[in-house]
């Protein structure tokens, strides 16, 4: 057995991916479909504290937290214990055979959570595709209408719906079709690339293609992240979400905040909406909600969840008891440990880190984000044009040196950072030093 001791530590006692790993991949690749993709083979035993212990006995530094997922650490102590607590107790019944406390506690932790201080009610179901589908359900039967608009750069799920819904076509979209209809798209404010234009003007421009090529009238919903995903962490330009929001109350229209990736401390607020006190109708989560117990949820005005006819919402798994119960521990851990403060603390510590290597390294076109969620996107410097090339050899350099990293954006140019919030300045130090020297290696 390897060493699984969750030192705070890179440990690198094998190349990356080590024999033992290698053997497991060579198994993965003939007993599991080869649609399911692998970034990086190393076959964990252990995780916590910002490191993942593989099957080698390696000990890699964690930037990616099963993306966004494990936001408190992996297995945190509470979390743990809850989960233990609960699967003793029963692990399901299914809430909408026999109920239980904890799907309540869970819901009337949300509604006094997320943005706004109306009457709220909440659904629990499995998965953040899930919970989209399902907002954009309870938006139709509320408004009776049909359209649904999105974004350029969105990502939203693997579920037909959510395909649509999804602008990038490889991996998500290729060759799946044919997608849900009324499914329109809208250009986002993507600072970096919009050549000044201001958060109000991007979004005037924004509705101005939803007035023409969907009319008011004949829109359910706009569904948006407040800072987006796997479309390259774009961050819209102050204004652009609260004037969206203000012509989506004008015209009755409801507004959904996508805040699977983006909510429970990740950005340094609560939810990144906070961040421009922007009160969406409607906020769904997932992810980081249950430390990495399946759970998803739609939260939002009582007029408009309670829309919906009785039966009309559900599903076997939908806030099972267990993951309920990892989703309380979490809530209690973010507000008991200071993990809001935390987040942002560390954004500014990799802010600082990566301007200072974009100061000596032009190829660094846009530093981006805000707490443990920044990125960087990566380009010609003679032409600005997405560096994809880049971006890969960077990001392989970095798994073999033991750096847990990810990429993203819609040309794949970028490198995306979403560390635990239990992580130390220490092993954040140490990751973007390697980084550092990487960019280095690299010219």
């Amino acid at each position: 057995m390897p060493d699984t001791a969750l030192s705070p530590e890179r440990r690198l006692v094998t190349a990356i991916p080590g024999p033992r790993s290698l053997e497991l991949h060579a198994r993965k690749e003939a007993a599991v479909s080869s649609g399911i993709g692998v970034m990086l083979p190393v076959y964990a035993v252990a995780a916590g504290g910002g490191v993942l212990v593989d099957v080698d006995g390696n000990s890699l530094i964690d930037l990616g937290s099963g993306i966004a997922v494990t936001t408190v650490g992996n297995a945190h102590p509470r979390v743990a214990a809850a989960v233990a607590r609960q699967a003793q107790a029963f692990t399901h019944t299914c809430f909408m055979v026999t109920p239980y406390d904890g799907y309540v506690e869970v819901c009337e932790a949300l509604n006094r959570l997320t943005p706004g201080d109306h009457e709220k009610r909440s659904a629990l179901f499995n998965s953040g595709a899930e919970a989209v589908e399902n907002a954009v359900k309870i938006a139709r039967t509320h408004t009776r209408r049909q359209a649904v608009v999105v974004f350029d750069h969105a990502y939203h799920g693997r579920t037909n719906l959510t395909m649509a819904m999804t602008a990038k076509n490889m991996p998500y979209k290729h060759g799946f079709g044919p997608f849900a209809n009324e499914v329109y798209r809208a250009p986002m404010s993507y600072p970096f690339r919009d050549e000044g234009l201001s958060g109000p003007a991007a979004a005037a421009r924004a509705i101005d293609v939803i007035d023409k090529q969907v009319g008011a009238g004949n829109l359910a919903a706009v569904v948006i992240e407040p800072i987006q995903g796997e479309g390259g962490f774009v961050a819209p330009a102050p204004g652009f979400l609260p004037v969206l929001a203000q012509w989506c109350s004008d015209n009755g229209v409801v507004f959904v905040a996508d805040e699977v990736q983006t909510g429970f401390a990740r950005t340094g607020d609560l939810f990144a909406c906070d961040h421009e006190g922007v009160v969406p109708d409607l906020v769904v989560t997932a992810k980081g909600i249950a430390g990495g117990l399946p759970l998803a949820a739609v939260t939002g005005r009582a007029e408009i969840m309670d829309a919906p006819h009785a039966g009309g919402l559900g599903g076997t798994y939908g806030g099972n008891p267990v993951a309920c119960a990892a989703a309380l521990a979490v809530i209690e851990t973010i507000e008991a440990d200071g993990l809001v403060a935390r987040a942002a603390a560390i954004g500014a510590r990799l802010t600082e880190r990566l301007t200072a290597i974009q100061a000596r390294d032009p190829r660094l076109g846009d530093v981006r984000g805000r707490g443990a969620m920044i990125a960087v996107e990566l380009v010609d410097p003679a032409t600005g044009e997405p560096d994809a090339e880049l971006t890969r050899r960077v990001a392989t350099a970095a798994h073999a040196q033991g750096l847990v990293v990810l990429s993203c954006g819609t040309w794949g140019n970028v490198l995306r950072f979403l560390p635990p919030l239990d992580i130390t300045d220490a092993l954040l130090d140490e990751a973007f030093d390697v980084l550092a020297a990487i960019f280095e290696e690299t010219r």
